[in-house]
């Protein structure tokens, strides 16, 4: 249970585990709710003198009409109970039309800067991360403000939705048709866009999809 005061620190970690529940990170909740991306950003939360920034009543009236969840819901998530679903932190970073900026070590797992952190439940893969989708290049699949959590460690299947780099830093999102010794054929999750063969050279890492909202 909590306390009787409400603290600056549980009312900003109510925010973070209502998104983490709906399948978000807080500046990804934050855009969804028509607010600016760095709304909720750890950075605004105290301000230059080291004064305690709340965030406002408008700013939570956005989010719980955004995600469809009550004031009591949101009060719960005052008292969660560490350890529960959302307890560990996966990397996060965007997935814009321009690609992702963010990097990738030689193993092909997240690395270096450009990554932000989402609450998540407990998954088998370390090296586990999220995309989050803006625009409308994977429509009717995923939309604007989609997150989808991506296994490294996951085995592929035949149509599985997975996420492809090329050797040449482009980040896609496909449907696995076939992968072999020396082609990888791709189908595009919107249909005006075309399917895809690469060259398996041309291919640094494939990842397998394993969780997104909707």
């Amino acid at each position: 249970m909590y306390s009787a005061m409400l603290k600056h620190a549980d009312i900003w970690q109510a925010i973070d585990r209502l998104a983490a529940s709906h399948g978000f990170s807080a500046s990804g909740l934050a855009r969804r709710a028509g607010l600016d991306p760095t709304t909720f950003n750890k950075s605004k939360r105290v301000a230059r003198d080291g004064r305690p920034r709340w965030p406002s009543t408008e700013s939570i009236a956005k989010i719980l009409e955004a995600t469809g969840a009550s004031l009591a819901e949101f009060v719960g998530h005052l008292g969660a109970v560490p350890g529960k679903a959302g307890s560990r932190r996966i990397p996060v970073t965007s997935l814009a039309p321009s690609g992702v900026t963010a990097t990738f070590d030689a193993a092909g797992h997240p690395s270096g800067t450009g990554w932000d952190e989402l609450p998540f439940g407990d998954l088998p893969d370390a090296h586990a991360y999220a995309l989050e989708v803006y625009g409308d290049a994977m429509l009717p699949i995923h939309r604007d403000g989609d997150t989808i959590v991506v296994s490294p460690a996951a085995d592929l299947r035949r149509g599985d939705r997975v996420v492809v780099r090329t050797t040449a830093g482009e980040v896609l999102v496909r449907q696995l048709i076939r992968k072999g010794a020396r082609k990888v054929e791709l189908a595009a999750l919107n249909p005006p866009q075309p399917d895809l063969t690469l060259a398996i050279e041309d291919v640094a890492f494939i990842h397998r999809i394993v969780w997104a909202s909707q």
